[in-house]
């Protein structure tokens, strides 16, 4: 491999340092083996790296956590377009388009906030299990499962989905290694907060998941019959996501921190 590929870490979801999710942000100039990716991304050990090979129009990306390649990844596409924009790779009034393995993603600036285009994934309301309080450390009102194979838990206060613990062991084994968990905001700056747990790719809690609301803005649509949303994400570093549902798409929006660039020699 060339000795001038650029990576870059980006918190995602936030404007300040330290906070908000952070990204590994790889630019290449050629197409790279898939196990060079995956060896780079545990070599970042954030929750996932995107690599990106710009074209036009279309740039193609992919996601790697520290574990496995996934298909589609909201922060991660956050950290790409915002060092596109920030390194001049874009003009700041046209819009970014990727290919991904979940479809084409688009992504454009208004003023300081990344606006996103994603699907929107159906879900379906599944019984609670039994004995499912144990595992996830709260008990749930109602439970869902997507078709991008989250399972998803409302619960009616904030507070219990702070304090939550979750025996992450105990998930992976009973099909619950990819969990978001959701309760009306009880802040009103916010419409409504989640924390994610995704032990299944080596990542017990997930800090901002911009995916995630390609079921929630769907599920809180169907509880609301509102279209646009406010959403914190209450882990530890916090972050702050501006959603709306429209169609079978959903616009995710957030702000983004560049905290560092390297040079890969290998």
């Amino acid at each position: 491999m060339s000795e001038n590929k650029r990576i870059y870490q980006v918190d995602a979801f936030t404007s300040e340092p330290f906070k908000g999710n952070p990204a590994g942000v790889c630019i290449l100039g050629e197409i790279a083996s898939t196990s060079w990716m995956q060896k780079v991304a545990a070599e970042m050990n954030v929750s996932e790296t995107a690599f990106i090979i710009p074209g036009t129009p279309v740039n193609q990306i992919r996601f790697f956590s520290p574990v496995e390649e996934v298909p589609l990844c909201g922060h991660a596409t956050l950290a790409a377009a915002h060092i596109m924009f920030e390194k001049g790779s874009i003009n700041r009034d046209e819009e970014i388009l990727f290919s991904s393995k979940a479809g084409e993603l688009r992504a454009r600036l208004s003023k300081r906030w990344i606006t996103m285009d994603f699907p929107a994934f159906p879900i379906k309301q599944i019984p609670v299990p039994q004995g499912v309080e144990k595992i996830i450390g709260v008990r749930p009102v109602e439970m869902y499962s997507s078709s991008y194979g989250w399972k998803l838990v409302l619960i009616n206060v904030e507070n219990e989905l702070r304090t939550m613990k979750p025996d992450f062991n105990k998930m992976m084994k009973n099909d619950l290694g990819h969990l978001i968990v959701t309760a009306p905001s009880s802040e009103t700056n916010f419409d409504f907060s989640l924390r994610c747990f995704v032990p299944s790719l080596g990542i017990y809690e997930d800090p901002v998941t911009g995916s995630a609301n390609c079921i929630l803005a769907p599920f809180w649509h169907m509880k609301t019959n509102r279209s646009d949303f406010i959403v914190q994400q209450v882990s530890n570093r916090t972050g702050v996501m501006k959603i709306s549902l429209k169609d079978n798409r959903v616009e995710i929006s957030g702000q983004a921190k560049t905290v560092f660039r390297a040079t890969l020699l290998v």
